[in-house]
């Protein structure tokens, strides 16, 4: 499976149209691959709370069509990263995963709000439904920034739900920038599962967002990594690597407590 995480610059100056345009040109640098992930609010910008709720749309709004669109010319899946979902007079930090022809797959709704320092959950409703759904090259469970810091949703995914891949969407800050790597590779390690993360880069009003987008295989090895610049980070995982590591180390078998 090739694989794409698309660490993109927040600027404020641009448009949700302009930037919307923009991800798709990005995603056109992708052709080839089998799996594209986005980052975090990204068509608003994670710390626009003032555009929370103007910029708000439904699941299959005007974001989710153009990127479904480009999954189906691309032939690849496509984890959309997340917008700001208007469903039923409340709003959500969503998300979906569309497969290779565009389909909507999966829906994820952001299950733990930021509450340091911060107005999403002031704005925003928590999700309560894990996300995992099966693919050709395995078993894909959804997650969004904060989350990470709860592992017991995590080892759900993957023991109750048989998670391979973690998909995490993010726009982490920067002055927590050793948590952010700390937690990608503990994740990826304590569940036998490869994780790939796609963080946002640049200045969203006035915060200085992490980057360090990075693919992690079970083993907690970080395959490919960015920094603080837009990129695209890119690894390729072979056929059938989880089953065959998790039978060699089975540590998931062998916990004697569960959550």
């Amino acid at each position: 499976m090739k694989i794409s995480s698309i660490q993109l610059e927040i600027k404020n100056s641009r448009s949700k149209d302009g930037t919307i345009d923009y991800v798709l040109s990005l995603m056109d640098r992708c052709a080839g691959d089998d799996l594209i992930i986005l980052p975090e609010l990204w068509n608003v910008g994670f710390f626009g709370y003032d555009e929370y709720k103007s910029s708000s749309e439904p699941i299959n709004g005007k974001t989710a069509s153009a990127i479904s669109k480009k999954a189906k010319e691309l032939g690849a899946y496509v984890y959309s990263g997340s917008f700001v979902e208007n469903k039923d007079g409340k709003y959500y930090n969503a998300s979906v995963l569309f497969d290779r022809e565009g389909r909507d797959i999966l829906e994820y709704r952001k299950m733990h709000l930021f509450s340091y320092n911060c107005k999403e959950p002031e704005i925003l409703t928590p999700g309560e439904e894990i996300s995992v759904a099966s693919t050709e090259f395995g078993r894909f469970g959804l997650a969004t920034c904060y989350d990470l810091r709860f592992p017991e949703l995590f080892r759900k995914m993957a023991v109750e739900k048989g998670a391979e891949f973690f998909l995490v969407t993010s726009a982490w800050p920067f002055p927590r920038v050793e948590a952010w790597n700390a937690l990608n590779q503990v994740r990826a390690l304590e569940n036998t599962c490869y994780l790939i993360s796609c963080n946002a880069v640049g200045v969203d009003r006035g915060v200085r967002l992490a980057g360090h987008s990075q693919i992690v295989d079970p083993w907690g090895y970080v395959l490919a990594a960015s920094g603080y610049e837009e990129t695209i980070v890119r690894a390729e995982i072979p056929a059938g690597s989880v089953a065959r590591i998790r039978k060699e180390f089975p540590v998931l078998k062998d916990r004697r407590l569960t959550v």
